[in-house]
């Protein structure tokens, strides 16, 4: 299993530091969610966070577009040094176009679906994507309830990926998850796990362990 915290979490004000010291207590990935105001309510950063945190990390980049109409800015993300890029299938009706485009321009590519949409809507893009992230919480803010009915869905694409030999990807759970949820997202299927409020609340190195579940 693969720990992600999301940066959404860390003091702002000494974003660096904070990104350095997560990554030095065991993270395998860095999540960046990156909000424009319009997909979600909230604002977040802008892409020069993905420059700036490249230069203090090697960390692999985990990030997350909840941005409308995401293609103008995939290969600035790109540029900047994303590893993995993820898009909202409600945020493009080109999709399909928009997973390809991220892998052409040299990265990884994920697709993302919000609690209200069924996991069905994505198996035309479940044979070109790297990772699929499920959110188990409404997108827009940190420290949210996980939604446990989620799980059904993870179980559901977990299930399609082991009847299907053209799908390779991971299964990513971001929201709510915490030291007694992440146990329901692994038992259901889930590779990665992202915790933002969680990992960022208390000793980085200790909270990274503790959801290592076996």
């Amino acid at each position: 299993m693969k720990i992600a915290p999301s940066i959404l979490s860390a003091d702002q004000m000494n974003m660096g530091r904070d990104v350095k010291a997560v990554s030095e207590a065991g993270a395998d990935l860095i999540h960046v969610d990156i909000m424009d105001g319009h997909f979600v309510s909230n604002i977040t950063f802008g892409m020069g966070i993905i420059k700036a945190l490249k230069a203090v990390t090697e960390t692999p980049l985990d990030v997350h577009l909840m941005i409308d109409h995401p293609e103008p800015y995939l290969p600035i993300a790109v540029e900047n040094g994303a590893d993995m890029v993820l898009i909202h299938a409600e945020a493009t009706p080109h999709i399909h176009g928009a997973i390809q485009t991220i892998h052409n321009l040299g990265a990884k590519a994920g697709v993302v679906i919000n609690p209200g949409t069924p996991v069905d809507s994505i198996i035309p893009v479940l044979s070109i994507v790297d990772q699929v992230l499920i959110m188990t919480v409404n997108p827009g803010f940190g420290g949210q309830k996980f939604i446990k009915e989620m799980t059904k869905k993870i179980t559901h694409l977990d299930q399609l990926r082991q009847t299907n030999s053209d799908y390779s990807f991971e299964i990513e759970v971001d929201g709510g998850v915490d030291d007694k949820t992440v146990g329901l997202c692994k038992d259901a299927g889930a590779d990665i796990f992202v915790a933002g409020s969680y990992v960022f609340g208390g000793n980085l190195e200790e909270r990274i362990k503790s959801l290592r579940v076996e």
